[in-house]
This record gives C-alpha cells, sequence and structure tokens, in this order.
C-alpha cells in the first residue's frame, strides 16, 4: 500500500496554474514547497516565480538545469528540423527535464510527492499508473505526459486535475504560449542562427521528382502544409537532398503508422484491447477511430488504423488510449 503523502515539491513557473496549484495543494493538507527549474538562463522568469513564491508564502528553490536542457531538448529540437521531422520538444521536456529533476530534488529534500500546474489526472488500474484526462478537455494536457515512468507517476499528485479553467479567478499575468527557449523569436529565424543548413533554398518536386519550383528551407514546411508552397501541398520532406516533395490531398492519408521510442504501460493491455484510440496531434487531422490492429516491430509497434490520419509527420508523438487513460506512447517512425 502507498504511504500517505505529506509533503510535495511542486513545478513552479509563477504563472496562473502553478500559482492556483499552490492553494490547491494547502487546502489538501500538503506541505509545499515550490521549484523552479531555470532552463534557458531567463532572469527575468526565474525572479518573477521568486516574486510571487513571496507573494503566496511558499519556500521557494531555484535549480540550474540549462545545460541539461540545452543538450537533451534544444539539441534535439534543431537536429529534428534538420533532419526533415516534426518535434514536439514539450513532449520530451516533461519526461527527460521536468518530471526528472522535480523528482530527483524531491528525494534530495526528503519531500513524499511531486507536482505541477499541468491539467491532468492519475489513475492506478491493475496495479500500475496511468495518466489520464483532466477535468477540463480544453485544457487537458495527458497527451503531453505520455513519457512519465511509474516511478515518477506513483509520486505524483494533480492538484489541477479537477480544476476547470474558467473556474480560476482571472489574473493579471497573461498566460505563456509557444516554445519557451524561443523566447518570442520566430522558430524559423532561431533555426537561421543555430542550423542554417535546414533554412537554405531548394528544390519542389512533385512525387514523380520533377522540379516545380524554389522553397526556403525545409525548416519552414511540415507535412500537409499548402501556404507558401507550389504545385500542391508538402507530403513528403528529402532533408538530406534538401527537397520538398509535393503532392495531393489524397496522397496525405496513411492507415499504417510505425511508432519507436515507446513508453507502454502494460504491452499484454496495448496488445490485446480492441479499443485503443490513437491521437496524433499536429498539422494533420487526427484519426476518428481505434486501432484495427497493433503489432511488435524490433523497433517498436506497427499501428494499422480504421481511419487513416491525414498528414502524419514523423517525429510526431502518437499517444494512445483507453477511455481515458493514456497506455502508452511513442514517436513516429514512418507511416504508409
Amino acid at each position: 500500500m502507498q504511504k500517505e503523502l505529506r509533503s510535495v515539491l511542486l513545478g513552479f513557473s509563477g504563472g496562473i496554474d502553478s500559482s492556483a496549484a499552490v492553494g490547491l495543494l494547502q487546502q489538501q493538507g500538503f506541505e509545499v514547497v515550490a521549484l523552479t527549474l531555470d532552463t534557458t538562463g531567463d532572469k527575468e522568469l526565474v525572479s518573477q516565480a521568486r516574486m510571487q513564491a513571496a507573494q503566496l508564502s511558499v519556500q521557494h528553490i531555484v535549480k540550474d538545469v540549462s545545460a541539461d536542457f540545452s543538450r537533451k531538448i534544444i539539441d534535439y529540437f534543431i537536429s529534428s528540423y534538420a533532419a526533415g521531422r516534426t518535434p514536439a520538444p514539450c513532449t520530451m521536456c516533461n519526461p527527460l527535464i521536468k518530471w526528472h529533476h522535480l523528482l530527483v530534488e524531491a528525494n534530495s529534500l526528503g519531500l513524499d510527492a511531486v507536482a505541477t500546474g499541468h491539467y491532468f489526472k492519475v489513475e492506478r488500474y491493475d496495479g500500475r499508473y496511468y495518466v489520464a484526462k483532466a477535468a477540463d478537455e480544453r485544457k487537458d494536457q495527458s497527451y503531453y505526459l505520455w513519457g512519465l515512468s511509474q516511478a515518477v507517476l506513483s509520486r505524483v499528485v494533480t492538484p489541477m486535475g479537477d480544476i476547470i479553467k474558467s473556474d480560476i479567478a482571472p489574473a493579471k499575468k497573461k498566460e505563456s504560449m509557444g516554445l519557451c527557449f524561443l523566447r518570442g523569436v520566430a522558430y524559423g529565424d532561431f533555426l537561421a542562427q543555430r542550423c542554417p543548413s535546414a533554412v537554405c533554398r531548394g528544390e519542389v518536386v512533385n512525387i514523380r521528382g520533377e522540379v516545380l519550383g524554389e522553397h526556403d528551407g525545409v525548416a519552414f514546411y511540415t507535412i500537409g502544409q499548402k501556404r507558401g508552397v507550389v504545385g500542391g501541398a508538402v507530403v513528403g520532406i528529402d532533408a538530406e537532398r534538401n527537397r520538398l516533395i509535393v503532392g495531393e490531398s489524397k496522397d496525405l492519408y496513411h492507415a499504417t503508422l510505425e511508432v519507436e521510442a515507446c513508453n507502454i504501460v502494460n504491452e499484454e493491455e496495448l496488445l490485446s484491447s480492441s479499443d485503443v484510440r490513437v491521437v496524433v496531434r499536429g498539422f494533420g487531422r487526427n484519426p476518428e477511430g481505434f486501432a484495427k490492429r497493433i503489432e511488435r516491430t524490433a523497433g517498436g509497434y506497427r499501428i494499422t488504423l480504421d481511419d487513416p490520419a491525414w498528414a502524419p509527420a514523423a517525429g510526431q508523438p502518437v499517444v494512445l488510449y483507453r477511455g481515458n487513460r493514456v497506455i502508452g506512447g511513442g514517436i513516429l517512425e514512418r507511416y504508409y
């Protein structure tokens, strides 16, 4: 039986959600310590978090994880785009940076639990822990948390799981949007500085290899994009040859996805269930139905869909649900 959790280390940005989480946890009887992870050396962000923690009268500590973040997240972001992929840095940051360092620091401080201002729940089923959907469907962030380990989930409390965002009193500070490390810089400009090869002009070709025009750099495009593209929609990115491949909308439908770098809670449940819903968020349209078939491969799983996905892109997370529970996820490598 899990011991009673009395103290919690809260990932704290000083924003609306993490600030609300402090009060909610205290109402539940937790001793709360707030931890701000300094991922980018943003002194203003750290200062604002410190001031907000002081206003809330909560103990506050700061941990510099910028070197780890740069190596595991920013480098991943840059190398993915250079390879013609569509990365989702937040899904990598959660298990590798945020929750990892929360747990390490909680252990160091002797605190029982970890928490953030994320909107999700944790459910226990058949002896295992699962990320589950939040009550507020519009704010639900379970999709981005598929990579959390059992070691983390067994220590998680979820203060925002039953909260409806609109019920939280409006705050003066606007919510942050976009990737934190871009700091408002367009991602194309960021890549131009950090990876010039990804923003070099190159050929646009059709699926027969005929040259139709030029593009501004493969990093500026994603699968399914039509705007700013000559000859149709982007159906493929050949980063090695610095080419965009264009085609018709029908060329973007794919019923088979090969997923690797997976985190699956219970493989037996995954392979034996007929009601696994597949979610792929990105430029394209999510598949509407369930997985028709899931098979083990050398690197992960091959998923055959009832309803084809439109414009899936290599590098995107593929997240698997049964009802409200996330039963696993991984990174899309191939589709056909």
